[in-house]
């Protein structure tokens, strides 16, 4: 074969590589809506597996949601006698939330069922949130005696409770994780320096005085809201609120918001190198899907309803066959809107290898 047929096949095979891949990040989604029928608003908050979760909202009450991939098989995790409760993470067949028992909300860890629930909430709380779990442990925060909230760390009760509230860390007033990864934790500290108040995004490694200050130099504000292995991912107020992902170091920060971009970006979870969340571009809220740079932005509202006036992706997972992304759209209706969960799942098949099929 001859270099220039060389070059050209190579050239042809880049190509063919290049197109591939943009057509695995641009068609091949299939919309499925959660919403159940007659429900007041839905949202899907994340995804673990083929499982996705959230919220319901039936006859004005607030009730905690599991669904597998339709809206006729949501399963209603709201716990008996509460007056509310939402699921926000799953890890390990377990779902961490929250349910309002006598006005106040207490941390709960779920075991895939309305009655398999333990209630976190330390002795003395009087407002506690579980937001993150991975590995058998569960993050969050908590408030004590009328305190502002504190970072906590669970792993499965109560008194396993360690308080994270960064240590040392001047002008704090309050914390929460957002996120749990194999030995880490993120989230954010709130502190009030020279009658300033900023959020600062947290990194720590199982205690109140191992912790990092991620928040960029350059930016006023900062929080971590996902861990993807050795990788953190949230937003950073440089100018506007950008989508960024870290590497464990205030420096290793990059801006993946989308190119152009002037306006409010954000990541909400992250998964296998990939990121999901919010960018406001042409005049409002969309779900977006990125795979670790600016450049991989990919406008997940485009594949949801046309009439949707704002949307936004909150969760990413796989189960090895397909991805799934779940989050919720703002759809008109007579007098108002209505809120409700979506489904986009593709399959993993086609793309195998790169991109055959």
């Amino acid at each position: 074969m001859s270099v220039r047929r060389s070059i050209s096949m190579a050239a042809f095979a880049a190509m063919t590589n290049a197109v591939l891949l943009t057509s695995a990040a641009h068609a091949q989604w299939t919309l499925t809506i959660l919403h159940p029928e007659g429900a007041q608003e839905s949202v899907g908050y994340g995804a673990r597996g083929a499982q996705q979760l959230g919220y319901v909202v039936e006859d004005g009450v607030i009730r905690a949601s599991l669904w597998t991939g339709t809206a006729v098989s949501r399963l209603d995790l709201h716990p008996a006698g509460t007056t509310g409760s939402q699921v926000f993470a799953a890890s390990g067949g377990q779902q961490v939330g929250y349910a309002a028992l006598g006005g106040v909300r207490r941390a709960v860890l779920w075991s895939g069922s309305a009655t398999a629930w333990v209630d976190l909430s330390p002795p003395g709380a009087i407002d506690a949130v579980a937001r993150a779990i991975h590995g058998g442990q569960q993050g969050g925060d908590v408030r004590l005696n009328e305190a502002p909230p504190r970072a906590s760390l669970w792993t499965g009760t109560a008194a396993s409770r360690v308080d994270l509230h960064p240590l040392g860390m001047e002008g704090l007033e309050l914390s929460t994780v957002r996120a749990v990864g194999e030995g880490q934790q993120g989230g954010f500290a709130v502190v009030l320096s020279g009658g300033v108040r900023s959020w600062r995004a947290i990194l720590w490694r199982g205690s109140a005085d191992q912790w990092v200050d991620l928040t960029p130099s350059t930016a006023s504000d900062a929080w971590v809201s996902a861990i993807d292995g050795d990788e953190q991912a949230g937003m950073a107020w440089v100018q506007w609120p950008r989508a960024v992902v870290w590497n464990g170091s205030r420096d290793s920060w990059r801006d993946i918001s989308p190119p152009g971009s002037v306006g409010t970006s954000e990541v909400y979870d992250a998964s296998g190198g990939q990121q999901v969340g919010i960018a406001w571009m042409n005049d409002r809220y969309r779900a977006s899907l990125w795979s670790g740079t600016s450049q991989s932005w990919v406008d997940l509202s485009a594949f949801l309803p046309a009439e949707y006036t704002e949307s936004r992706a909150n969760g990413i997972s796989t189960d090895g066959v397909n991805t799934y992304i779940t989050g919720f759209g703002a759809r008109p209706v007579k007098g108002g809107r209505i809120i409700e969960a979506w489904l986009l799942t593709r399959s993993e098949s086609m793309f195998a290898n790169g991109f055959e099929e």
